[in-house]
């Protein structure tokens, strides 16, 4: 993608897909963490205006996708039984 010129659109799609994927996670501190990191990187480049550092950092932040994507499916295959405890608080709080 580095030849190409990316649109807004895609930037858009590329982080709400971080962002759906991170919530995959069962773990309360993995899910905020890969959050956080989404959130962040993404405020970290909304300043450049470069065509070719858009299409590097969105490049990167497919590589980043597919990252959490496969550790999205082998942290459900070894998720701890135990609740975390900002996990049991969040649960009592909506009840």
């Amino acid at each position: 993608m580095a030849s190409t010129s990316v649109s807004r659109p895609q930037i858009l799609s590329l982080y709400r897909s971080i962002l759906r994927t991170a919530r995959q996670f069962t773990d309360y501190n993995i899910r905020q963490y890969s959050r956080r990191r989404a959130v962040d990187g993404f405020r970290q480049n909304g300043g450049l205006t470069d065509p070719s550092s858009i299409s590097a950092a969105f490049s990167d932040g497919e590589s980043q996708l597919q990252v959490v994507k496969r550790q999205a499916v082998v942290y459900s295959l070894y998720a701890p039984e135990v609740r975390s405890v900002m996990e049991t608080y969040l649960a009592g709080k909506r009840s």
